[in-house]
């Protein structure tokens, strides 16, 4: 595993409950900002194996990225159980973003 991979992997691992962060934050972190589709390949293929919290990571805009309705459900009720309110697809960033 390559040590960009690692060090997304560690990052999403210590995601708080209850918060979130963006895929461009999460690559700005691990060592290159424009690496954000690279962070969600990770997490798409990577997730099940190292017990990701997948549901904390979102887009730039607050929304939840995933298209297909079944998976956009599973994100929404997860970030809700965790008391983070999706309203029309949408997380507050300014209230839930970790702050990095």
């Amino acid at each position: 595993m390559q040590p960009f991979t690692k060090q997304i992997i560690d990052i999403i691992q210590h995601i708080p409950e209850g918060q979130v962060m963006t895929y461009g934050q999460i690559a700005r972190l691990a060592g290159n900002p424009r690496a954000a589709r690279q962070v969600a390949r990770a997490l798409h293929s990577m997730s099940a194996k190292h017990d990701l919290p997948w549901h904390r990571v979102i887009n730039a805009q607050g929304k939840v990225a995933i298209r297909d309705e079944e998976g956009y459900e599973i994100q929404r009720m997860s970030l809700e159980s965790e008391g983070i309110p999706v309203i029309n697809g949408r997380v507050s960033l300014s209230d839930y973003q970790v702050k990095s």
